[in-house]
């Protein structure tokens, strides 16, 4: 068994299975015989949808309850957990709708023959989480695999298992059929890897770290299973002199910040014109100062204790790295507050004048760390910001939309933002480029990887073909 902790405090929330490979096997088992030979695949998609939408008015009606749990379990604020549960919903009910969408075609060709193209489900699929999202990652993973006649063994995170858990009992009540979906708590090297490893699984969809993915890849290699891998990000936002500056400093702290900065989308480079350089500097580290950071339970709280105390002691060291590669403006460490000693917080934090070399500019510390880069023109700009072996999501904020789109359009990532930061949708695709790993989740994008495409081709001549 393993203990679930609270965050906040420390203290001990649940105790939830520690799965072996055993499990994992009996659970891939339950899948396998669910898609070989279960209803689910082959029931007609539209009823397979109005279930999609059942969950999700499901989740609805436990809202509340969902949001306070991903909260007390990971330690987002829990207007930002509410936020969360409302996507995941809407997850779920745009997969209803799209399931009864998945087309096939017919092909003209050179022969008295119809050529047809179909598509059918992948298999079984496994599906790895992260902690920084526990019910949207879920959901992300879920509704498309379900909408598209998959069967599924999800894993989430071994720190933030809860929500998951409560989706399990809430499918349960649902009468979905059993085998369906299957939810498996443990920690990565022993559960993921058995269900990376195991032959039955047609496709892995893993979200993560990069040092994860990579031993994900291989793993799955072994079989040549079918894979969409989501990683890290050091994301760049540009800020350029004609920007809205408010606008501008209000975009960079929400990039930065938002969810204890624990996003792999995070703007966590900040790259700003230098004719507004010190401006800028002053203004971010005024309002960072006014971040309030407290009881993610409080709805006046803008920033939580990040997952675990190892995590924390991470960023702390990288906050360490950095006072040798910037200069500290605002943050460095745990808040002085003596109520959120037991806690795991850290305060948000901003170096400036970082070298885009530098490892607090070039490595996903996945907290609440800005690192400010000035930049003189366009074109550096643009060089500083593909300098990454990342490639997930960026900005741009200028009032010239000409220059922001051309800026746009130079930066390899797959997710961008002008004027903004953060807003997505289940209607857009979602996924990077380079080390940030490949495919897509999200829309109809993300329903793609969990369908199979299949070529029937029909003979319309009566003829044999006397080749002999």
């Amino acid at each position: 068994m393993r203990d679930v902790i609270n965050p906040t405090d420390g203290s001990v929330l649940a105790r939830v299975p520690e799965a072996t490979p055993e499990d994992v096997a009996r659970a891939v088992g339950l899948a396998r015989a669910a898609f070989d030979e279960g209803p689910w695949p082959r029931l007609p998609a539209r009823e397979r949808g109005t279930l999609l939408f059942k969950i999700a008015e499901a989740i609805r009606a436990r809202a509340a309850e969902f949001a306070e749990t991903d909260t007390r379990n990971m330690g987002k604020p829990i207007v930002e957990a509410e936020f969360d549960v409302a996507d995941a919903a809407h997850c779920f009910e745009y997969y209803g709708g799209l399931a009864s969408k998945i087309h096939g075609e017919t092909l003209e060709v050179p022969d008295n023959a119809l050529s047809m193209v179909v598509r059918e489900p992948v298999g079984v699929v496994g599906q790895i989480i992260p902690w920084n999202y526990p019910l949207l990652m879920a959901a992300w993973k879920l509704a498309p695999a379900l909408a598209a006649g998959c069967t599924a063994v999800l894993k989430p995170a071994e720190q933030t298992p809860l929500s998951a858990m409560m989706l399990a009992e809430l499918f349960k009540a649902l009468d979905l059929p059993e085998g369906v979906v299957n939810v498996i708590t443990g920690d990565g090297p022993v559960a993921g890897a058995a269900l990376v490893a195991d032959p039955r699984v047609d496709k892995i969809a893993f979200t993560g770290g990069v040092d994860t993915g990579r031993l994900v890849i291989k793993g799955a290699a072994d079989t040549i299973k079918r894979m969409s891998i989501e990683l890290g990000g050091k994301n760049p936002n540009i800020v350029f002199a004609d920007a809205d500056f408010e606008a501008a400093v209000d975009g960079a702290l929400f990039g930065a910040f938002a969810n204890q900065g624990e996003v792999c989308s995070a703007g966590s480079r900040l790259l700003v014109e230098r004719s507004i350089y010190d401006r800028m500097l002053e203004a971010l580290a005024a309002k960072a100062s006014r971040i309030r950071v407290g009881d993610p339970m409080d709805r006046g709280t803008k920033m939580g204790p990040l997952v675990t105390r190892e995590h924390q002691q991470k960023v702390l060291d990288y906050i360490g790295i950095g006072r040798g590669e910037g200069r500290l403006i605002a943050g460095g460490g745990r808040p002085k507050d003596a109520q959120l000693q037991k806690g795991f917080f850290v305060e948000p934090t901003m170096f400036a004048d970082v070298d885009n070399r530098a490892r607090i500019a070039q490595e996903e510390i996945f907290g609440p760390v800005l690192v400010v880069i000035p930049f003189a023109d366009e074109a550096e700009a643009v060089r500083i910001a593909n300098d990454t072996p990342y490639g997930l999501a960026g900005a741009v904020w200028t009032r010239d939309v000409f220059r922001g789109i051309r800026v746009l359009k130079q930066i390899r990532a797959g997710i961008l933002w002008l004027n903004t930061y953060h807003p997505t949708y289940n209607e857009a695709p979602w996924g990077g480029y380079k080390q940030s790993g490949f495919g897509r989740e999200l829309g109809p994008y993300g329903l793609e990887h969990y369908l199979e495409t299949k070529q029937i081709n029909l003979n319309l001549s009566e003829a044999p073909i006397a080749w002999y």
